[in-house]
C-alpha cells in the first residue's frame, strides 16, 4: 500500500461513470472533425475525457485512480471509441502506458508524477528506440521515438531505451541473452515533436514521433525508471500483475470493439434511407444476408473477448495471477477482434458504395479501423505464440512478454 497521500478526483460508482460517459459522447462526436483537422484531440475533448476520469480509470487506487476491472473499463472505453476512434485510442493508450507506469514506478516516482492527482496524460513509446547510459542516480538517455499517441496533451513522456555500458554504445544483455531495456519517464517540456503525423486514419491521436529538445542527452533519475520486463507491480492488486503484456491487449481490444460496432451501426442507419438503381438497400436479400453474417462475426468476437477477460477477473478475485493460457486467450482475442473489424469495415465500405467515399463518419471509421489493424501487436508472430501455448509447447515456468512467450 502506498505511503504517499495522493489527490483523488472523487469516488464515483461504475454506474455514475457510465452515465457520465454517455452524457459526454455527443460533444466528443461533434468535435471529431475539429480534432481531425488539428491532428490531435481538441482541447475541449481532452478536458471532457480527463474530467470524466477516463484517463485514470485503470490506475490503482493507491495513486487516486478508479482501478476498474478490465471488464468494466472495457465497457466504458469501447463507448468512447464508438463516438470517435481517436478519442477512444487516446483513452486506451493512457490507461495502458500511464496505467502500467502507475503500477511499476517507484514510490518517489509516483509522488512526482501524480502530485496533482491521477488524471495525468502520459504519452510516448515504451518500445526501445533510444539508449540509456547508466550514471550516478539514473540514466542519460538519447534517441528518437515514434507513435506518441496523445502527446500534445501529455504532462509526462514514457520512453523505452536499450541500456548500454558506460561507453554509451555496448548494449547490456540479460541472463537470457536479450538486451536489457529500461522504461524512462520525463516531463513533456524535455522533448520536441516531429511534424510527421500525416496518416490514413487515427489522425486526431496526434501520434507524432519525438526526440529530445535542445539536447543530445537527458538525465532521468532512477526513481522515474523501471525495467521493461519487470514482473512485480508495486501497487494495483492482482490485476496489476498483468503489466504491459495484459494492459496493451485490453486496450487494443477495447478500442477495436468500439470502432467495429460503430461501423455496423452506421451501415444500418444508411441502409434505412439509401436507394440506388437497384432499389432500397435494406430490401436487398444479399445485403440482409451479408449484414446478418457481419453482425454474427462481430458479436462472436466480442463475446470471445469478454469471456477471456471475465475469466481473468475471476482469477484476480480469487487472489491468483493469470495463467499463461489465460494471457494467450486475451492476446488471441485482441487479434481476432481486429481481423473481424477489418472484414466488417471492408464489407460496410463496399456495401455503402459511393456514400462512404465522402468525408464523414463512415469514411473516418473505415480509415481508423484500417490504421488500428496495422499496430505491431497484431503481428502473426504473436498469434503463433498463442498456438504454441495451446499446443503445450512451452515450459512449465514460461512467461509472456509483450511480443511472445519466454520459455
Amino acid at each position: 500500500m502506498s505511503v504517499v497521500e495522493f489527490k483523488k478526483t472523487g469516488n464515483p460508482s461504475l454506474a455514475e461513470m457510465a452515465a457520465h460517459v454517455e452524457n459526454i459522447l455527443p460533444a466528443i462526436e461533434s468535435a471529431a472533425e475539429e480534432s481531425e483537422q488539428l491532428n490531435r484531440l481538441s482541447d475541449a475533448t481532452y478536458m471532457l475525457l480527463r474530467d470524466a476520469g477516463l484517463f485514470s480509470m485503470m490506475m490503482p487506487k493507491e495513486v487516486g485512480g478508479a482501478e476498474l476491472s478490465h471488464v468494466d473499463a472495457m465497457r466504458l472505453g469501447e463507448r468512447v471509441a464508438w463516438a470517435h476512434g481517436s478519442a477512444g485510442w487516446c483513452v486506451i493508450v493512457n490507461n495502458a502506458v500511464g496505467g502500467v507506469m502507475s503500477l511499476f514506478v517507484s514510490e518517489k516516482g509516483a509522488a512526482d508524477i501524480f502530485a496533482e492527482g491521477p488524471d495525468v496524460m502520459v504519452a510516448g513509446n515504451g518500445v526501445p528506440r533510444g539508449y540509456a547510459r547508466p550514471v550516478d542516480g539514473g540514466y542519460m538517455i538519447r534517441g528518437n521515438w515514434a507513435y506518441g499517441s496523445g502527446i500534445h496533451h501529455a504532462a509526462w513522456i514514457h520512453s523505452g531505451c536499450f541500456v548500454t555500458e558506460a561507453d554509451g554504445k555496448t548494449m547490456v544483455k540479460q541472463a537470457n541473452g536479450q538486451p536489457e531495456i529500461v522504461i524512462t519517464h520525463h516531463p513533456r517540456e524535455t522533448i520536441e515533436l516531429k511534424g510527421n503525423w500525416d496518416v490514413l486514419g487515427l489522425r486526431a491521436t496526434g501520434s507524432f514521433d519525438y526526440t529530445l529538445k535542445d539536447a543530445d542527452e537527458l538525465f532521468v533519475p532512477k526513481h522515474l525508471c523501471y525495467g521493461f520486463n519487470d514482473g512485480d507491480a508495486k501497487r494495483g492488486g492482482p490485476q496489476g500483475s498483468l503489466g504491459l503484456v495484459g494492459y496493451t491487449a485490453w486496450g487494443h481490444t477495447t478500442w477495436a470493439l468500439g470502432v467495429g460496432r460503430r461501423m455496423l451501426d452506421e451501415l444500418a442507419k444508411l441502409a434505412k434511407v439509401r436507394v440506388d438503381a437497384f432499389g432500397k438497400m435494406n430490401e436487398s436479400a444479399t445485403f440482409k444476408y451479408e449484414f446478418a453474417r457481419a453482425e454474427a462475426r462481430f458479436r462472436s468476437a466480442r463475446a470471445f473477448a469478454y469471456q477471456a477477460w471475465a475469466s481473468m477477473a475471476e482469477t484476480f478475485d480469487a487472489g491468483r495471477n493469470a495463467s499463461v493460457e489465460q494471457i494467450a486467450d486475451v492476446k488471441l482475442a485482441m487479434r481476432h477482434v481486429h481481423d473481424v473489424i477489418s472484414d466488417v469495415g471492408t464489407f460496410a465500405h463496399r456495401a455503402a458504395r459511393g456514400a462512404s467515399l465522402h468525408n464523414g463518419t463512415m469514411q473516418r471509421f473505415y480509415r481508423d479501423i484500417h490504421s488500428g489493424t496495422q499496430h505491431i501487436l497484431m503481428a502473426d508472430e504473436i498469434v503463433q505464440e498463442c498456438g504454441r501455448v495451446y499446443l503445450g509447447a512451452v515450459k512449465a515456468d514460461a512467461k509472456w512478454g509483450v511480443f511472445g512467450v519466454d520459455g
